[in-house]
């Protein structure tokens, strides 16, 4: 039996909607929870607080549910049909990462997880639990211990058929099923993730350090970024693509068939000044559906203020002085940065004088100074 479920379990997972489908086994030792232990001891989790807090549940999949005995992992391809890296030179643009051009993936995966595990729970009268990304279940050690790719030097999967371009979900089930052969690590010397990271953010191969990387800055991280990194930022609005999209493994990546994960329009080289102008119904309204929604207003159009800052185009200048006043503290934080870089200094010494700033507000005040 075992055998004969687990290849109608492939056949069935292709008819989801799945472009890959592997087994390891979720009961087996692994050292992924100690790599994630010295994560957060050494503060490279930054603000994610949720790393810290289910850490224990999060080191191995039994520690979650107990009864776990398999882990089926799933792959749906989002391969780009451009090189994202072109997108950053035009600096008066912005730069949205691949995954977040298109709709929502979590949903997509999610829906097709239930399906397939409804499927074989059906088959096999065992219980089944599923996720994608919204559980404390560490999805790319288990797609590493399947066979599905490895862990490369960026910390993010690398799989031979598909690049760097797979969303991830796993089914854990209480039946066994027999596991497939973990997946050998194919960087060999290659650096190219590393040396490319604008901001420096792997202190060592196969270690990365959130404090420092452009996807945690732009998602996760609320509140105004450090000066010192925004200039290295550039025009990348939400996410960030660098270490992913120059993996040389991408030869061998295939365009995304997934309609709903196709890019948006508005979502490729998006107007710079028409984003800083959004109020919150008009983000939500124009992201609905996309994962950009999470962000939230403020931190997006901070995010687009620090690619204006960047841009080096005046024309760019009155969309960031019409945020000088927003609401947002951190809104109003990046505008102010961004002035300054955009104005010559004397024009930004006569703007500061003029200026009257909001009441306590240090850290804005702080951007006007000298």
């Amino acid at each position: 039996m075992p055998t004969s479920i687990s290849s109608a379990l492939r056949d069935q997972a292709k008819a989801c909607g799945f472009d890959v489908c592997r087994i390891a086994r979720a009961d087996a030792p692994w050292g992924a929870g100690d790599g994630l232990k010295d994560y957060v001891a050494a503060g490279h989790h930054a603000s994610m607080g949720w790393m810290r807090d289910t850490l224990d549940r999060r080191s191995h999949p039994t520690n979650m549910w107990a009864d776990a005995k398999s882990a089926i992992v799933l792959g749906v391809n989002y391969g780009p049909t451009k090189n994202p890296l072109k997108a950053l030179e035009l600096t008066s643009t912005g730069v949205i990462s691949v995954y977040a051009q298109g709709g929502d993936y979590h949903k997509l995966v999610k829906k097709r997880l239930k399906m397939l595990a409804r499927w074989f729970a059906t088959k096999t009268g065992d219980q089944v639990k599923v996720f994608v990304d919204t559980a404390p279940l560490m999805e790319k050690p288990l797609a590493a211990l399947s066979g599905l790719g490895w862990q490369g030097k960026h910390t993010n999967l690398v799989s031979r058929e598909f690049g760097s371009w797979l969303f991830l979900g796993v089914i854990l089930t209480a039946h066994d099923l027999p596991a497939d052969r973990g997946g050998d690590d194919h960087c060999g010397s290659c650096r190219a993730c590393l040396d490319i990271c604008p901001t420096a953010a792997f202190p060592a191969a196969y270690s990365i350090d959130a404090r420092r990387c452009i996807s945690y800055l732009t998602i996760e991280h609320d509140g105004p970024i450090d000066n010192a990194l925004r200039p290295l930022m550039g025009n990348r609005i939400y996410g960030c693509d660098d270490c992913l999209a120059v993996c040389p493994w991408n030869k061998y990546a295939q365009k995304g068939r997934e309609a709903l994960l196709w890019p948006r329009a508005e979502n490729i080289a998006p107007d710079l000044s028409a984003l800083s102008m959004l109020n919150d119904t008009q983000f939500r309204e124009q992201f609905a559906g996309s994962p950009i929604k999470r962000s939230g207003r403020n931190r997006f159009v901070r995010n687009v203020l620090i690619a204006i800052g960047n841009s080096q185009d005046a024309a760019l200048i009155p969309a960031a002085k019409a945020r000088l006043d927003d609401d947002s503290m951190q809104v109003r934080d990046a505008a102010v940065w961004a002035v300054k870089q955009l104005l010559p200094d004397a024009a930004f010494a006569r703007l500061a004088a003029q200026y009257t700033p909001h009441e306590s507000d240090q850290t804005v005040q702080a951007q006007w100074g000298p």
